[in-house]
């Protein structure tokens, strides 16, 4: 590889491209689930590709794990379980553990290598791993939520890859059916659903087979997100109540004892009114 190198991710859907200016591959594991690799990028710190697509960077993965985990957290009124189903690279985990009020958050990912590269390539993700609140799984998430005890979860987060491979069977209604079930009344589903931007059939979509299970009332929240394809990026969340409110604890969220980089109060807010073009678009 030659000094300062450019990597690129082709995202046939948009017909655009994200490329990084790189120094060095780190490292490279075939786990039995999917290849991940980590680069040294001269601006981006490193760079996690599973099977060729962009993960996270250094730089700005702050975006993503905070819009996953703080907007439900200070939506649900008082979150004491909560189940995290993929996120291997922890920083989901260290979101939700800064609530402390979680009593038990449970992070299931089918792939232990994706953690271990975390661990050693991102270990500011890590560092609440060792909390007491923390029950880190390798294992099947689909199974997890099929054999979790009914009513047992405030919070489910899905924290997937895209829908190929071994995420594909978190986009549909058998998952999403399961989650509903192991949510107690009141508790929340989110997802993180792709672009606003140029996936809102697969948005719709998700929104389907989450109705088809249970769901009834929906919530989604746009974000910016520069390594993934687009730049813009989304979270839904679900309720089982029909016309559920989706308002948020502000008080909350503003005296909030722990530092974020982009989430707020504000940001909150403004993320709830989607831009027209969105909210026409989606369905329910």
């Amino acid at each position: 590889m030659a000094q300062q190198d450019w990597l690129y991710e082709n995202f046939e859907p948009a017909g655009s491209s994200i490329g990084y200016r790189i120094t060095q591959k780190l490292d490279e594991v075939q786990s039995p689930f999917q290849k991940i690799e980590i680069y040294e990028s001269t601006d981006w710190g490193n760079l996690m590709l599973i099977d060729g697509a962009m993960m996270l960077t250094t730089r700005d993965n702050f975006l993503y794990h905070e819009m996953i985990a703080h907007p439900v957290l200070f939506t649900h009124p008082d979150p004491k379980r909560v189940v995290i189903i993929g996120g291997g690279d922890c920083g989901t985990l260290r979101e939700v553990l800064k609530h402390p009020g979680v009593e038990q958050a449970t992070q299931c990912d089918i792939d232990e290598q994706v953690t271990r590269m975390a661990e050693k390539y991102f270990p500011e993700l890590c560092e609440s791993n060792g909390d007491a609140r923390a029950d880190i799984m390798f294992d099947d998430g689909l199974a997890y939520m099929k054999n979790c005890e009914a009513g047992s979860v405030d919070i489910v987060i899905v924290d997937s890859t895209d829908p190929v491979g071994p995420a594909e069977g978190l986009f549909n209604e058998k998952f999403f059916a399961d989650c509903a079930r192991a949510l107690k009344p009141g508790g929340i589903l989110v997802q993180q659903s792709e672009s606003p931007l140029v996936l809102l059939d697969l948005i719709n979509e998700m929104r389907d087979e989450m109705r088809k299970a249970g769901f009834q009332s929906f919530q989604t929240l746009p974000f910016p997100q520069p390594c993934y394809p687009t730049g813009w990026w989304s979270v839904t969340m679900a309720k089982k109540e029909a016309d559920a409110d989706f308002t948020f604890r502000e008080a909350d969220a503003r005296g909030k004892g722990f530092e974020t980089l982009y989430y707020s109060a504000d940001i909150h807010a403004g993320a709830r009114h989607l831009p027209p073009f969105v909210a026409k678009a989606l369905k329910g």
